[in-house]
């Protein structure tokens, strides 16, 4: 694989990335921002891919509204859009997401990114899901559609690729104009390289993490590839810390997160700007609402991540167990 554009762009490495120079002001037009300097108050976008479309660098994660009361959800999503948020991002499997995030969303639904996915498969459930999801959100197209949670090469891939598989719906669907731009999120580097050989996706939804990345150079040959073949990336995990330990009495507290988050406010604030100062359009945060405020936050005043403040990520993950393992 060739690394000489990408290493341009970005010098992280497993083992010398505290060290290098990162970031952003280094990452070419796939990197810019549109922060009007006379509202400082409004989230950074950035180009999404080469589609013309901007996203705030910050997504909303529809889980944030899962459980909570209507009127309450709809407060969520008017403070997000009034802070120019407006990548929105949702799931069949995020409880009763669709539902308060439709209404929510509806008065701006115009001006949104609003991405679904779904973990069918086969194409008569990937069809079903795909209906069904449209009439919860309360919208005629998605802007995204993805394939969710590719993992297993042969369980997920091959199955979506093959005859009959869910493939089929994405490319019928983003032909009647009901899925506007095509993509997948993946939890293995193996799953994630092999479905942008399949077919030219617009983007992937993938874990950018500190400490992933430090321990277990887990974003690095993905983000590599995405990049060479024009796919924008989008990232998960930002601030993922560990792997919950048992009897970690803080797991109540945090039901919405299957790992142990970024909590402190200077961890949290670092692993918020690694992520962003990686090559990806925008990062989608906890579905936690108090982490989905406080990486809107950090994202408002977003720096690039300075090699000091990188070798204090790099320490910190000596002393952790992170989510994914090495690759």
């Amino acid at each position: 694989m060739k690394r000489r554009d990408f290493l341009k762009a970005t010098t992280l490495s497993a083992a010398g990335a505290a060290s290098e120079t990162l970031w952003l002001g280094q990452a070419g037009t796939a990197m810019s921002q549109t922060t009007p300097s006379s509202n400082p108050a409004v989230l950074p976008r950035r180009d999404y891919g080469r589609t013309g479309v901007q996203l705030s660098i910050i997504g909303l994660g529809g889980i944030v509204l899962a459980g909570l009361e209507q009127q309450r959800a709809d407060r969520i999503v008017a403070e997000a859009v009034e802070r120019g948020l407006n990548y929105f991002d949702v799931a069949p499997t995020y409880g009763d997401a669709e539902l308060k995030l439709g209404p929510a969303l509806a008065p701006y639904r115009k001006r949104a990114f609003l991405a679904c996915k779904t973990t069918e498969r086969r194409r008569e459930g990937a069809a079903s899901e795909l209906r069904r999801s449209l009439e919860r959100l309360r919208t005629d197209y998605l802007d995204l559609y993805r394939l969710h949670a590719l993992t297993d090469v042969r369980k997920d891939v091959d199955a979506a690729f093959a005859e009959g598989g869910a493939m089929e719906v994405f490319i019928e669907a983003k032909k009647s104009g009901r899925v506007r731009h095509i993509g997948f999120s993946a939890h293995s580097v193996e799953a994630a390289l092999a479905a942008m050989e399949r077919y030219e996706f617009d983007s992937i939804l993938y874990p950018v993490n500190f400490a992933t990345d430090y321990a277990n150079d887990f974003s690095r040959q993905v983000i590599e590839t995405a990049r060479r073949k024009g796919v924008a990336v989008l990232a998960l995990k930002a601030m993922a810390r560990q792997a919950w330990q048992e009897h970690d009495s803080r797991r109540a507290a945090y039901n919405k997160c299957w790992y142990e988050p970024l909590t402190d406010p200077r961890e949290a604030e670092l692993g918020v700007r690694y992520t962003l100062s990686r090559p990806v359009t925008a990062a989608v945060p906890p579905g936690e609402e108090s982490l989905f405020r406080l990486a809107m936050d950090v994202a408002m005043r977003f720096q690039p991540i300075r090699p000091s403040e990188a070798e204090e990520l790099k320490t910190l993950t000596a002393t952790l167990k992170p989510i994914f393992p090495k690759v």
